[in-house]
């Protein structure tokens, strides 16, 4: 039944709701703060680890703390949004995710403020899931539905890039932890909007999976800690071969649960379909690849060429533009153009612009050195994603639409992370080494960190490589078996970036 003609909980007149604008712009800025908050702070990293003395390496965990806490438990979250009812959910995520801001804001230690972006990221495990599937009972089926979608789509495909820009402009303008303080009054009006205008949902029976949302979640995390404590250790140390040792066996314990569980929070069968499974390997490698771009390439520009915070934001501009007008166009070339095509062409553009990423020098010029690779890597990405979600969702029985779809929002945060600390594992070796080189690092720190970015670009330039390997063995299959696979499936199940 559609939200439109269904009186919104709590509000005691039985009367229609009929403001489902309203609903919409709830859920869309929601869907803004939490992919936002996945980069807003990126810009803020050289300010951040000043102020809470982060070192080179820890610092990433800003970013990978968040997006563990939402990627690790977003089918939790779907899931209880089910069991418990959407709009009660949706309230509850938004306020946990406001509460973790004002904290964040407020740190006065690295601790505290890891701390904070982990709650961060499970409040948005639990309000985002939520707010897709009251979107899709506010509007009904067809050209309403698709117009909704197409600005949820709008919003997912470029709040990461926009995120920098904003974070450039907060940090520059104010502070660094403005990047945080801002989602607060946003949050209380969230949590008071969507108290008058969304409907509760009919809890369903069922049971949580979580245990396996658990073991999941915590194995990726001491896989990714054990990459990141490399880059300061070495990898004899103890403690990197037992967060190894544990993420394996962590990841082998949810294998076995998701067995034998009779809710699993990822049914297993969907990794029959060997075409899905390159779906999902290539949405891993992609993202940790233009993760890793982000990251590093905030570093080069703020560290090397001595971009302000604001200017660092802006630079990325020509990225982000490149985000949001190919979320409008790629659906519709995707009617007139092969989509194994179109992902190959676009996987061609990121690898080529990651490989022209690794000539950039202590003497290099943003124009000349950057503004090309990312126009690049937009291009290149906005024809990947989009058909990518295509082939990940063809063929997914009714029943398990839900967890296809949203296993590709899992490694989209999982991918980020994992790619990120590989890469800080690259970035810290060859840092270290260079330092071990110099008897005055202080008069070298340009070239010490031009040595790490440059080291973690060719790992960017590898991730983009094996993605486009993936792309192409997997492509010719799915093509042949599914020549139009459900194009119109794109459009119903955004990716989030």
């Amino acid at each position: 039944m559609s939200a439109t003609t269904a009186a919104p909980a709590g509000a005691g007149t039985g009367s229609p709701a009929r403001r489902p604008g309203v609903v919409l712009a709830v859920i869309l800025v929601t869907q803004l703060m939490v992919i936002l908050d996945g980069t807003v702070v990126n810009i803020a990293m050289p300010k951040i680890q000043h102020a809470l003395d982060f070192s080179p390496a820890s610092l990433s965990w800003v970013q990978n703390a968040y997006a563990l806490a939402f990627g690790g438990l977003l089918l939790l979250g779907a899931r209880a949004g089910d069991l418990l009812g959407r709009r009660r959910v949706f309230i509850t995520g938004v306020s946990v995710f406001t509460a973790a801001s004002l904290l964040g804001g407020l740190a006065p230690s690295a601790e505290l403020l890891l701390a904070a972006r982990v709650l961060q990221g499970i409040g948005g495990a639990i309000a985002a899931p939520a707010a897709l599937t009251l979107l899709m009972l506010t509007f009904r089926e067809g050209p309403e539905r698709l117009k909704a979608l197409g600005l949820y789509s709008l919003v997912s495909s470029g709040g990461a890039s926009v995120g920098l820009v904003v974070g450039g402009m907060l940090t520059d303008w104010v502070s660094w932890r403005w990047g945080l303080f801002i989602n607060v009054p946003i949050g209380i009006g969230l949590v008071f909007a969507a108290r008058q205008v969304l409907s509760e949902t009919a809890p369903e029976k069922g049971k949580f999976d979580v245990a396996g949302a658990l073991t999941s979640t915590l194995g990726i995390t001491s896989i990714v800690f054990g990459f990141i404590r490399v880059a300061e250790v070495g990898w004899t140390s103890p403690e990197v071969l037992g967060a190894f040792a544990i993420g394996l066996v962590l990841l082998t314990a949810f294998v076995l649960i998701e067995r034998r569980v009779s809710h699993p929070i990822v049914p297993l069968r969907l990794f029959r379909n060997t075409d899905r499974v390159a779906a999902y390997l290539t949405m891993l490698l992609v993202v940790g690849t233009m993760f890793g771009m982000f990251f590093f390439l905030t570093q080069y520009l703020q560290g090397v060429l001595e971009f302000s915070p604001l200017q660092a934001g802006l630079a990325f501009l020509p990225l982000t533009g490149l985000l949001f007008a190919s979320s409008r166009i790629v659906p519709r070339l995707l009617g007139r153009i092969d989509a194994g095509k179109l992902m190959i062409s676009g996987s061609v553009l990121v690898l080529a612009g990651m490989v022209w990423l690794t000539r950039l020098t202590e003497d290099s010029s943003y124009l000349s050195g950057v503004v090309g690779p990312l126009v690049l890597f937009g291009f290149g990405a906005g024809m990947l994603f989009i058909p990518n979600t295509g082939r990940a969702l063809a063929g997914v029985q009714p029943q398990d639409a839900g967890a296809a779809s949203g296993m590709l929002n899992v490694l989209q945060q999982v991918g980020g992370a994992l790619g990120l600390g590989i890469l800080v594992t690259i970035f810290g070796t060859a840092s270290r080494n260079s330092d071990a080189a110099s008897k005055i690092p202080a008069e070298r720190i340009r070239e010490i960190l031009t040595d790490g970015v440059h080291a973690a670009f060719v790992g960017s330039a590898i991730y983009a490589a094996l993605t486009l390997t993936v792309i192409v063995l997997g492509v010719r299959p799915w093509n042949r078996r599914n020549p139009s696979p459900a194009v119109e499936r794109i459009e119903e199940v955004p990716v989030e970036l």
